[in-house]
């Protein structure tokens, strides 16, 4: 779950009634779509610092996710293939045809099962610093996402994230109401293995070089889409089947992703290619 937030330009944006969900989302820039999803505990803006290059090429698509900025949670549990679907639904509220679908952290693993689970609606996917086994995340991480729940409330006060959510939360008081369903979820272990090896919607991974699972998990999941098994070949011929890729950002952690240019250009380059 990413621990930064970047305020972005003010922008008006919309509501979408779907799968349940009062969703929030904005739209910036023309082209072809790209559905970008955020981090735990944030919120679209929290890519401000890259959006304009994105959204230079590309029509980028930013909702907060249920329970996170602008969007109410609702009576049920933080689920990754739920918020999935929330975003397949999106796409069937705009009238999108095969957006690619962009995400950091918990937005990473959403756009990761949006591919699994509906890979009939998505152009591309990108996904960064997003874990597929709880077990690859390190021990003394996993100890601190343990800690997550209402009484953090007070140590999170000084923070971007509880700024953020205080500002643009419809109900601010529902902050507490929003750790607990994350930590309920970062304690439940999950192997999503057998999933990401079935994906068949071209799929780069990113991570930085000091992620909070080392580099050795995501060279792991590229394997898993036949990646990294032979050499590529003159012509491009041994690379994965499916299209998929592998970027491991130098000098780049899970705090600073959503602000790296690097990012943005790895990005660029799968999405565009």
């Amino acid at each position: 779950m990413s621990t930064t937030a970047q305020t972005a330009a003010t922008v008006t944006g919309e509501y979408a009634d779907v799968n349940g969900l009062h969703l929030y989302y904005e739209t910036h820039g023309q082209g072809s779509p790209m559905i970008l999803l955020h981090g735990g505990l944030g919120s679209g803006e929290m890519f401000g610092a890259i959006l304009p290059a994105l959204a230079a090429k590309h029509q980028v698509i930013l909702p907060d996710l249920q329970g996170h900025g602008r969007t109410a949670d609702i009576d049920r549990p933080l689920d990754i293939p739920t918020m999935a679907d929330d975003i397949a639904a999106l796409i069937d509220h705009l009238g999108l045809d095969k957006p690619d679908v962009v995400g950091f952290s918990l937005g990473g693993g959403v756009a990761l099962h949006v591919g699994i689970r509906h890979p009939e609606k998505v152009g591309r996917v990108v996904s960064a610093s997003a874990n597929i086994r709880s077990d690859a995340i390190y021990p003394e991480m996993r100890a601190q996402q343990g800690q997550m729940g209402a009484a953090a409330v007070e140590f999170l006060k000084d923070t971007p994230m509880y700024e953020l959510y205080m500002r643009v939360a419809p109900r601010p008081e529902d902050f507490p109401r929003l750790l607990d369903k994350i930590g309920a979820a970062m304690a439940n272990d999950f192997d999503f293995t057998e999933e990401v090896r079935g994906l068949r919607v071209p799929t780069m991974v990113v991570a930085g070089d000091a992620d909070m699972a080392p580099p050795s998990h995501y060279v792991e999941v590229f394997k898993l889409l036949d990646g990294g098994l032979r050499d590529g070949g003159w012509m491009g011929e041994g690379r994965p089947a499916g299209g998929h890729a592998l970027a491991i950002l130098p000098g780049v952690t899970h705090y600073n992703m959503p602000d790296s240019p690097l990012f943005a250009a790895v990005t660029l380059a799968f999405l565009d290619r």
